[in-house]
């Protein structure tokens, strides 16, 4: 649950109706989908808005973080006052949060309060269609939004090179009569134990909102990497971090697995001012019933669309076995000595 200010952007306009966009035939099948090939296990479900609910090496446990939900509201209704349902594993937004009620007439009231949550539940919520499900790829289609104006297609494919990496595709299209502009926001849920890591050049590219240091996380910025993680005896701080990364990946350490997320390292000039490139939302949780969650998240370049026109952006997921405990500097050097393979500049100290 990103937090953001609220505030209007004046200059669009309010949008008209959706217009929806022309189907592609649809596979028949209509339940979850799995690509596994030995090393690497995802589980795609076209329900919750085309949502990835397992990601983990062959015999270990979820990386992923999914809500109680995915079992107990396996339907949930999709309507202009619906709320956010926790069943997290890995969605995809539009950005920037400030807007997404601004430009839309099915709910007067989340407009007249420039409502930064929930979601877009057409986005996160409303049932996609499968294109594509074999061995190697897997392909959707949401719902188009008359909150958003705005369509996705996800596509999963395996990476022909490496077994324990995972390619993600997502084109966003303009569907209504009128420009739309938005970013494609990617946000992987892990659990708050993970550590995270990702380079940053400098400790005035991390901006910090919420409450962290009422039961501070480890946080810290050194030797140019930022590393984020619920400190294993803290309860309830929750903090949004706003990161301007120094290249295109970051990283996560739980358990036996590692996860390396990869993407196209932007500008700070073509993310949303309000976003940053990377951002990590922490709910340490109460422990019991609340193990609480982080958030991985990526922003795309925020773009103007016309009617019709479409944007793409993707992430690569590699998901390496690991067997070093819970050590930073053991985890550091790993991946310093997976930076030539995997392409991660600022991995190592002295890059």
């Amino acid at each position: 649950m990103p937090m953001q200010p609220r505030y209007r952007w004046l200059w669009l306009a309010w949008l008209p109706a959706v217009a929806l966009a022309d189907a592609m035939p649809p596979t028949s099948e209509q339940g979850p989908a799995t690509l596994d090939n030995g090393v690497l296990q995802m589980q795609l479900t076209p329900a919750f808005g085309g949502r990835v609910l397992e990601l983990h090496r062959v015999d270990e446990p979820n990386f992923l973080r999914v809500g109680e939900a995915v079992r107990s509201q396996p339907a949930p209704q999709v309507h202009a006052g619906s709320g956010d349902i926790a069943y997290l594993g890995h969605d995809v937004w539009v950005g920037p949060q400030s807007q997404w009620w601004l430009h839309q007439q099915v709910n007067p009231e989340r407009l007249a309060g420039a409502a930064n949550w929930p979601p877009d539940p057409w986005l996160s919520l409303a049932p996609a269609q499968w294109l594509q499900r074999d061995a190697r790829r897997l392909a959707l289609r949401g719902a188009a939004s008359p909150v958003t104006g705005m369509q996705l297609e996800k596509t999963f494919e395996l990476d022909p090179q490496r077994k324990d990496t995972l390619r993600l595709q997502v084109t966003g299209r303009n569907v209504r009569d009128a420009a739309v502009a938005w970013d494609l926001w990617f946000n992987t849920r892990v659990h708050a134990d993970t550590r995270v890591f990702v380079p940053v050049a400098s400790a005035d590219d991390i901006r910090v909102e919420g409450r962290p240091a009422e039961a501070a996380p480890d946080h810290r910025w050194q030797a140019r990497m930022l590393v984020l993680a619920a400190d294993a005896s803290s309860r309830g701080p929750r903090g949004k971090w706003f990161v301007q990364p120094a290249a295109g990946w970051m990283a996560g350490f739980r358990g036996h697995q590692a996860l390396v997320i990869r993407f196209a390292h932007q500008a700070r000039t073509a993310i949303h001012p309000q976003q940053g490139q990377v951002e990590f939302y922490l709910d340490a949780g109460n422990g019991g019933d609340d193990p609480g969650l982080l958030e991985m998240e990526v922003h795309a370049p925020y773009r103007s669309l016309q009617p019709g026109q479409q944007m793409q952006a993707g992430e690569q997921w590699t998901l390496l076995q690991w067997d070093g405990g819970d050590d930073l500097a053991a985890q550091r050097d790993f991946l310093c000595a997976q930076s030539a393979a995997l392409q991660l500049p600022g991995a190592c100290t002295d890059d």
